[in-house]
């Protein structure tokens, strides 16, 4: 059986100083990864740095800022390549909530950019400067975090629409450098976390439901999260030789479950030869899709 071989390799995780990510860098590190962390906030970054560092036998070090700054990313990577380990990939989890009853009728233009900025600039820059990287090594592996909210269940605006933008991001890089012997895959986590607890939160969930845009066990679910160590091996067997070939994937996972989205394809409603026939009538389309 092919072993996770994560000793004398080096992963950067971002938004690793709380949450999930956090999670995910002490659960490589346990494993005899070297682990690169990163978070906004310099004292949370080093208490988790120095917190890690005291319990693993593995280099531990942190980078301080957003993951979407390019000469972030860049210090990722090169803290990445000290030593004589291997860069073995980039593990991506920063993100923020979505502010507190924002919805397409409210949030402004600024918010909407931040959000997006928050999601998707900290997937695409740090991938933008570790993907040549790993492609000239001809391995490696890539996992972004989106969310259960890529669907738009849970309404929103940017946040849902980042999550959407680095699903489709990651199953691009994946097609892309497929053919460099680098994958690349997206968890969509469930978890207990600052974001996804408290007062606040909760009275959001519990008036999705109430608005029926979610079912009764997708809030029992949102409302009793599980901590995320039990999400963060799924981002290591990922990462790690065990996953070898899994590419593209869009995996879910939260307490003891593990999903896997399937691969979005159009369902063909009919068809007729534009060379002999003339374009569809709207009463014509009105029928097939209500069929």
């Amino acid at each position: 059986m092919t072993a996770l071989h994560l000793a004398g390799r080096a992963y950067a995780v971002t938004g690793s100083s709380r949450g999930i990510g956090a999670a995910v860098a002490e659960d490589l590190a346990a494993r005899g990864a070297d682990v690169v962390l990163n978070g906004r906030d310099p004292r949370a970054l080093a208490e988790q740095v120095d917190d890690l560092a005291a319990r693993s036998t593995g280099r531990i070090r942190g980078v301080a800022g957003s993951a979407h700054e390019p000469a972030v990313a860049e210090e990722l990577l090169a803290r990445a390549r000290e030593g004589d380990s291997v860069v073995g990939g980039l593990i991506t989890c920063a993100g923020v909530p979505e502010p507190a009853g924002s919805s397409i009728l409210t949030v402004s233009h600024a918010d909407f950019a931040d959000l997006i900025d928050a999601h998707l600039g900290t997937v695409f820059a740090p991938c933008r400067v570790f993907a040549p990287h790993l492609v000239e090594a001809g391995s490696g592996a890539i996992v972004t975090t989106s969310s259960f909210a890529w669907k738009g269940d849970f309404g929103g605006t940017g946040y849902p629409a980042g999550k959407g933008a680095v699903t489709s991001l990651t199953m691009a890089i994946a097609a892309e450098l497929a053919e460099h012997g680098v994958r690349a895959n997206v968890v969509c986590p469930g978890a207990r976390t600052r974001l996804s607890s408290g007062e606040a939160y909760e009275e959001q969930i519990r008036d999705l439901g109430r608005r029926g845009m979610l079912d009764e066990l997708s809030v029992a679910g949102a409302l009793d999260p599980a901590g995320p160590e039990y999400v963060a091996p799924l981002y290591t067997y990922l990462v790690s030789d065990l996953s070898a070939g899994i590419t593209g994937g869009v995996f879910a996972g939260s307490g003891g479950f593990i999903g896997r989205f399937p691969t979005p394809e159009a369902q063909i409603l009919a068809y007729r030869d534009f060379h002999s026939h003339p374009p569809w009538t709207p009463e014509e389309i009105d029928g097939l899709l209500r069929s």
